[in-house]
C-alpha cells in the first residue's frame, strides 16, 4: 500500500486536476440523489462511497454505495474531516489518502460545496490509480497474495501457539511432575517461549503490513522491524549458548571450545545487526 501512497503523492496535483474537471463537467451533483448517485458511480469506478452532510458537517442522509444504503450513518458528524480536506478549487476540497472506516480500503475524500449542502465521496486509492493508469491492478492476482499471506501469517502463529505451550508443557512436567531441577528444565522453556514470541511478532507484523493495512509503513519501519526480530533471535541463542556453558562446565571442560564457537558466533550476529542499522541509518 505504501507503493500506492508514493504515486498517488509523485502524481497529486494531475490527478486532482483530474478529479476537480471531472466534477465541474457534471453540474450539480446534488441533482444525483433521486437515482442515488448512479451516473457518478459509473463514471467513476473507484468511487466506493457518497454521502451528504450540511455546511455544520452533520450528516444528513445515508451512505450510499454502489449496490447498497446504510440508513445507520445518518446524523453522524463529520466535522473531523475538515482537518484533512484541502481547497484545490472555489468549491472543491480534497484530503490525503487514509484508511476509510467505513470500507477498510486507503481512499482520498472529495467534497464538493453545493448550496447548503456538501456531498463527500471517498475513491478507493488502488482502483482510482489503475483508472488513471498509474498503477497496474491484477485484482485476482492481489487476492491470491492476500490468501497465501494470511494463509503463511497464521500458520505461523500455530507454530508460535506450539511452541508456547511446549514450553509450559515442557516445564511443568519437567519440574512439578517429574522432580527434575536440572538446568535444561530450565533454560528450554525459556529458549522456546523467546522463539514463539519471534515468530509471532513475524506473523503479527506481515498480517498488518499485507493483509489488513493496519498502519502505513512509516520511513525506517523495515529497519526497526528486522532489528526486533533478529534481537529475539539473539536472546534465544543466547540463552541457548549459556545452557551449553553450564553444561560444559559440570561435566567435560575439553568441550568448552564449541561453547566459545557458539558465543563467538552470536558476537558476529550482534555486530553483523550493528553495522547494518548504522549503514541503513539516513542522515536528518
Amino acid at each position: 500500500m505504501k507503493e500506492f501512497i508514493k504515486v498517488y503523492k509523485k502524481n497529486q496535483n494531475d490527478i486532482k486536476e483530474f478529479i476537480v474537471s471531472t466534477m465541474k463537467n457534471h453540474g450539480n451533483i446534488s441533482e444525483m440523489t433521486v437515482s442515488n448517485y448512479k451516473q457518478i458511480f459509473a463514471h467513476f469506478p473507484s468511487l466506493e462511497l457518497v454521502y451528504e452532510t450540511d455546511r455544520e458537517m452533520l450528516q444528513s442522509g445515508a451512505n450510499i454505495f454502489k449496490n447498497k444504503q446504510e440508513v445507520s450513518a445518518k446524523g453522524k458528524d463529520r466535522s473531523y474531516l475538515l482537518n484533512r480536506l484541502v481547497p484545490v478549487d472555489d468549491d472543491i476540497l480534497i484530503s490525503d489518502p487514509y484508511i476509510n472506516a467505513a470500507t477498510g480500503y486507503t481512499c482520498i475524500t472529495v467534497m464538493k460545496q453545493e448550496g447548503e449542502k456538501n456531498i463527500l465521496m471517498d475513491f478507493r486509492l488502488s482502483a482510482l490509480l489503475g483508472r488513471l493508469g498509474l498503477v497496474e491492478l491484477h485484482p485476482q492476482f492481489n487476492q491470491f497474495t492476500k490468501f497465501f499471506y494470511k494463509l503463511t501469517s497464521f500458520s505461523l502463529m500455530a507454530f508460535a501457539f506450539f511452541a508456547i505451550m511446549y514450553a509450559l508443557f515442557g516445564y511443568v512436567k519437567g519440574i512439578m511432575i517429574d522432580g527434575n531441577f536440572a538446568l535444561d528444565e530450565i533454560f528450554k522453556p525459556i529458549v522456546a517461549l523467546t522463539l514463539g514470541l519471534a515468530i509471532f511478532d513475524l506473523a503479527k507484523t506481515i498480517l498488518e503490513r499485507e493483509v489488513f493495512f493496519k498502519n502505513y509503513a512509516k520511513e525506517g519501519e523495515d529497519i526497526a522491524i528486522l532489528t526486533k526480530f533478529s534481537v529475539a533471535i539473539i536472546i534465544a541463542l543466547s540463552i541457548e549458548a549459556l545452557m551449553v556453558v553450564f553444561k560444559i562446565a559440570l561435566h567435560d571442560y575439553s568441550q568448552m571450545i564449541h561453547a566459545f564457537y557458539l558465543i563467538a558466533g552470536i558476537g558476529v550476529i550482534i555486530v553483523s545487526l550493528g553495522i547494518y542499522g548504522f549503514l541503513s541509518k539516513k542522515p536528518k
